[in-house]
């Protein structure tokens, strides 16, 4: 259902709404000084959540569109192997994703790395060695990469049949087809959804704390256990992630308008 020219233009009240909130927490650290060190501890935190999430989302994009080619692949194998890693991943929770990489695989990874290690004469590695972070990256990439693939699978499949054939008849092989034909043309369907997933992992970053990675959840947990002040301390939490979901958000809106805009000119 598309939307009237009305309702696009309609006042955005929510934002006003939420610009007041977040307007008045603000205040708060500037006039509380529990506030004021409460944000200049979190602050240390925004730096791992940021990291991880541009890392593990980066990682999931690539793992997302060789499983959506593969997908589309004519090689029966390529498609049932694919199928099997989409539908089996998106079945577990981030969560239970996360635990299992960093309890499960990590140490399988390292155990398998040593017995190579010892084959060549070199000192193995510990499982210690394999920091909690980088499992915690590892999961989110596994667990978004599932419906990264989608997306991108939906995104290729909505380019007109007539455009791939025309390129076969310009005599351009199946890499040139795909770089300037097809993936061109499917990045405007891509855009909207992906960027909801990445603002999603953001907010499934938070999940790295139950690891004991310092993202800004994991030190607000540790800060208000310390302080007793659960009130103030995850006001600010909640108002970190909404500035960056909200301004990411408005952002990725002001994308989509202009390329839907230039597409549409």
């Amino acid at each position: 259902m598309t939307p009237s020219s009305d309702q696009t233009r309609e006042f955005p009240w929510w934002l006003l709404a939420a610009v007041a909130i977040g307007g008045y927490l603000l205040y708060r650290v500037v006039a509380d000084d529990l506030y004021a060190r409460v944000l200049t501890t979190l602050s240390k935190g925004i730096g791992i959540t940021v990291f991880v999430t541009l890392v593990a989302f980066a990682l999931a994009m690539l793992v997302g569109l060789l499983l959506a080619v593969a997908s589309l692949s004519r090689f029966t194998l390529l498609r049932q192997l694919a199928r099997f890693y989409i539908e089996i991943i998106r079945g577990v929770p981030i969560l239970v994703l996360l635990l299992y990489v960093a309890f499960v695989v990590a140490p399988g990874l390292v155990t398998a790395a040593n017995w190579a290690l010892e084959r060549v004469g070199l000192d193995p590695i510990r499982t210690r060695d394999f920091s909690l972070m980088w499992r915690a990256i590892i999961a989110l990439m596994i667990g978004y990469s599932a419906f990264i693939a989608e997306v991108f699978r939906a995104g290729l499949l909505a380019v007109e049949k007539g455009q791939v054939e025309a390129a076969e008849a310009l005599g351009l092989n199946g890499w040139l087809r795909f770089r300037l034909v097809i993936f061109p043309q499917a990045i405007r369907t891509i855009m909207p959804p992906l960027g909801n997933d990445f603002i999603a992992m953001i907010k499934d970053s938070s999940l790295v704390s139950v690891l004991g990675v310092t993202d800004i959840t994991q030190l607000g947990k540790v800060t208000a256990a310390g302080n007793f002040r659960y009130f103030e301390t995850y006001n600010v939490v909640a108002l970190i992630y909404l500035i960056m979901t909200i301004s990411l958000s408005l952002a990725l809106r002001r994308l989509e308008q202009r390329m839907r805009a230039k597409y549409v000119a």
